[in-house]
């Protein structure tokens, strides 16, 4: 039978007030935000608001399901569709071209100025890059897309600029060694080994696109987004309805497609 010694009762000891101490500050640090912000949540849970909250529900069923409205839902969708598509092929393109410097092929100071440029890209939200992109360019689907390709090239070149400190050099050494160029021995020796990285966060950046593309139509950027702004603002909310449920279908169609392909990179014949 095992004796606990004096030690491990100290430590045990310690870990608890440790514990218990990381809790209470929690606790104190979630009640000073309610008080700052002066939320009293029982009006959001009385009888009142709880009555106010299902009529609100009841306006937007049944939704608009009537064949003109939902051509418009479809164009929407495709549009929404397109704008996350290009704008995150743009992106990889830009990204795995600005993650050579990154990942510090060419140098210590193309490495330094680049990332700091991959951190500008990616500091910067969506919506503030839409923002600008429909103030430089208009508004439309053109702005969605250079706002999500803006954004998004930050987020991949910074990924596949560590997918390229990762890979292993000695395929790449040994293709140079034999006389081949820099260039081929990337093509052959490193982007091959990287590949599949490089896929799974590009279509992992895509789904993420795909909502904030729904999202990027609040401020004139085009798809869903633009349409359920228009119909919220109208007070249609049967026809917000229709675009909100068709926002989920196309999210769950991306995911389903996303995840297929992943697992299909992740098998050994890829």
């Amino acid at each position: 039978m095992s004796t606990v010694t004096f030690d491990e009762r100290r430590r045990a000891l310690g870990f608890c007030i440790y514990c218990w101490t990381t809790m209470l500050l929690l606790a104190v640090l979630v009640w000073a935000c309610f008080a700052y912000l002066s939320l009293d949540w029982s009006l959001l849970f009385s009888g009142e608001s709880a009555g106010y909250m299902v009529q609100f529900i009841q306006r937007f069923f049944p939704p608009d399901l009537s064949s003109e409205f939902l051509q418009r839902i479809a164009k929407g969708t495709l549009e929404t569709l397109a704008i996350s598509a290009l704008g995150t092929l743009l992106a990889a393109a830009v990204g795995l071209f600005l993650a050579l410097p990154a990942a510090g092929r060419l140098g210590g100071l193309p490495k330094a100025a680049t990332r700091f440029f991959l951190n500008f890209l990616r500091s910067v939200p969506e919506l503030v890059w839409a923002a600008l992109m429909v103030m430089a360019a208009g508004l439309g689907p053109f702005a969605g897309t250079l706002a999500l390709a803006l954004h998004t090239t930050g987020v991949l070149g910074r990924l596949f600029a560590e997918s390229l400190e990762n890979v292993p050099s000695q395929p790449t050494q040994a293709l140079v060694e034999s006389g081949a160029s820099p260039s081929l021995a990337f093509v052959y020796g490193t982007l091959p080994s990287i590949t599949p990285q490089l896929i799974a966060y590009s279509m992992y950046r895509w789904e993420m696109n795909i909502r904030m593309a729904t999202v990027l139509g609040f401020v004139g950027a085009g798809g869903l987004g633009q349409m359920l702004y228009y119909e919220l603002s109208l007070l249609h909310e049967a026809q917000a309805s229709s675009v909100i449920i068709a926002m989920l279908i196309l999210v769950v169609f991306v995911d389903a497609i996303s995840a297929w392909i992943r697992r299909r990179q992740m098998r050994p014949g890829g």
